[in-house]
């Protein structure tokens, strides 16, 4: 059975809205904000998560933003990522045209439990924040890694806004990357 592992860049006070700036959010762009020395070591946190990960789970939107940037680059990373077995959850979605991306159609929370069921290792889900808290709410969730920007934007869309129930977590790890990020491993505790 694989493992759902949310991996999300956040502001100290947990937004996720925008990191780019390509969203028109008027603290957007807070991701680009990094000192060289933490962008650099984000990328190598960044690109071992995509070593040891098994497949992509993305909402659509995500997806489009991912596959827009990614088939373009090489190197180790972007060879890991571009033949990644990548499923999207769409109901828009029609022809996906990154390599090895397959649409789960029907309803979200049955189409993903019958991926973990039938897959092995860990799938890992970027961004796709609306889709995160889905799978919160359903118990899907198996491990959640933050990587934490010493930002506090005050407003904006937050991870774990809107969430139906109390979950507890359980730190499993704790790290430094660069300067200032923090980068914070939690399990799900059922």
């Amino acid at each position: 059975m694989a493992k759902i592992v949310v991996s999300e860049n956040v502001s100290l006070d947990g937004v996720v809205q925008d990191p780019t700036g390509e969203e028109g959010f008027r603290h957007g762009g807070w991701f680009g904000r990094l000192g060289d020395r933490d962008r650099a070591e984000w990328a190598e946190v960044e690109a071992a998560e995509a070593m040891g990960t098994d497949a992509l789970l993305l909402g659509r939107r995500s997806y489009e933003w991912f596959a827009a940037r990614w088939p373009s680059r090489s190197g180790a990373w972007a060879d890991r990522l571009n033949s990644l077995p990548k499923y999207v959850v769409s109901s828009t979605l029609e022809d996906p045209a990154w390599n090895n991306t397959t649409v789960l159609e029907g309803e979200v929370v049955s189409g993903v439990s019958k991926l973990k069921q039938e897959l092995d290792g860990d799938i890992v889900v970027y961004a796709s924040s609306r889709l995160v808290r889905t799978l919160m709410d359903h118990d899907l969730v198996d491990e959640v890694r933050l990587m934490v920007h010493p930002v506090v934007l005050g407003a904006g869309d937050r991870l774990f806004g809107g969430t139906g129930d109390m979950k507890r977590l359980r730190l499993l790890g704790t790290r430094t990357v660069g300067d200032g990020l923090a980068h914070l491993t939690y399990e799900v505790v059922r």
